[in-house]
């Protein structure tokens, strides 16, 4: 149990909020070095007020009404106080407060509670408008909240109206020092603090947004991907473990096809279609975006699917491919990269960014093909894929080079 030792109510005037020369009269609680604080509905004449009594000069009848006012208020704020006191919980300031204010509990909506109402509704999408993967890391930042607010605050809960730019900072401290979580990944968990506290905003249960201050911004990092040199390696291994065969020919498909995880584990036979061009595509929609993803099928691809058509996940499930789940395939692909002395450590999205880089751009696809191709909305999300690899710039630069070297001798013929 947490024992509170230091209490006390003192009144002070807020002369910035003055109106036809009065000054309203506030009353600031303060608890372990805490403190809130409250309008008394009251105001005076700055002059008539003492500052370091926290009370209104004189006997006038208003100095004695408004006096007395003041005195029954703290009365009956440390009455509040030793209440809670007595019971043996926790004491928040929030509670004495909505107590004198005549707010009830029920009728003020916390953070937790407003996140938990985001999340259910959520949940209830899944497979309609998100995917699982989107409810998964709000129910992270929940729990992340929750822990934050029992080691801060020594609480479960607090009040929307409670929350300050202050919070949304420390939240930021907490993540980054005590959970030592990454700058950008922080960046996401606090983006989506902020749409919850939108719904609360358009919910009216909260009237502006306290974070509304709080930028968030995302440092630049270099992005992973596999030569071709790596992707041949993978290629030509053999490999006598049918799990990792499978996993390795899984990652390698999404290299030549750029799709992520949860669009390669959703992909049936019934998606493989002949294109217009005669050749075989497949045609789906992105989960992420459910933009449509029309991809055509290079040759190492087909070759994949050549292997497989013939597999217990097509005839029995339908799959296209023997996807396993996100967890297994990159605790596989670690000992597919060990096995292939590959340094790099492989995931399941390091295939989508050796699609977009090594595979497309570095072979002169447009951009604007590159995008359409992994399903982006907007070419701006493309931009943070397409690494331009060392192998691009000798290869372009070389071609720069002769073609210096072919005017440089036509010019020489002219003369």
């Amino acid at each position: 149990m947490k024992v509170n030792h230091t209490f006390s109510i003192n009144y002070w005037l807020y002369r910035s909020k003055a109106k036809n020369g009065k000054a309203p009269i506030y009353c600031r609680i303060t608890m372990n070095g805490q403190r809130i604080e409250m309008s008394v509905k009251r105001s005076i004449e700055p002059s008539k007020w003492v500052v370091g009594a926290g009370m209104v000069k004189g006997v006038s009848e208003e100095a004695r009404t408004i006096n007395n006012y003041l005195d029954a208020i703290k009365a009956d704020l440390y009455k509040k106080y030793n209440q809670l006191l007595i019971l043996g919980n926790p004491i928040y300031l929030e509670d004495i407060k909505n107590s004198f204010l005549g707010n009830k509990k029920e009728d003020k909506k916390g953070l937790i509670e407003v996140f938990t109402y985001h999340n259910d509704q959520m949940k209830a999408t899944i497979g309609i408008e998100v995917v699982k993967a989107t409810h998964t890391k709000f129910e992270t930042v929940k729990k992340k909240l929750t822990s934050f607010l029992k080691e801060q605050y020594d609480k479960k809960e607090i009040y929307l109206d409670d929350l300050t730019n202050k919070f949304i900072v420390d939240f930021e401290y907490y993540l980054k020092v005590e959970e030592k979580i990454a700058h950008n990944t922080v960046m996401k968990y606090i983006r989506n603090v902020k749409k919850v506290i939108n719904i609360a905003i358009a919910n009216e249960w909260l009237t502006k947004n306290p974070f509304s201050n709080f930028k968030c911004s995302t440092k630049k990092v270099i992005r992973e991907i596999l030569t071709q040199a790596e992707i041949n390696e993978l290629t030509n291994k053999n490999f006598e473990i049918t799990r990792l065969d499978e996993v390795r020919d899984i990652f390698l498909f999404c290299c030549y096809t750029g799709y992520a995880f949860v669009d390669v584990e959703a992909l049936t036979t019934d998606d493989v279609v002949i294109g217009i061009d005669g050749v075989k595509w497949i045609h789906t929609n992105r989960k992420k975006t459910g933009t449509q993803s029309n991809v055509p099928l290079l040759q190492p691809a087909l070759r994949i699917l050549e292997k497989y058509k013939n597999h217990h996940c097509q005839e029995i499930q339908n799959r296209l491919l023997p996807v396993k789940s996100n967890q297994k395939m990159n605790a596989y692909l670690k000992e597919i990269a060990t096995v292939c002395n590959i340094k790099k450590p492989l995931t399941m999205h390091i295939a989508r960014h050796t699609f977009a880089t090594t595979i497309t751009l570095s072979n002169n696809v447009p951009i604007e093909t590159v995008s359409k191709l992994l399903g982006h909305t907007k070419l701006a999300t493309t931009q943070i894929y397409a690494q331009v690899l060392d192998t691009k710039i000798s290869k372009d630069m070389l071609a720069l080079s002769k073609q210096l070297e072919v005017t440089e001798n036509i010019l020489k013929k002219a003369k």
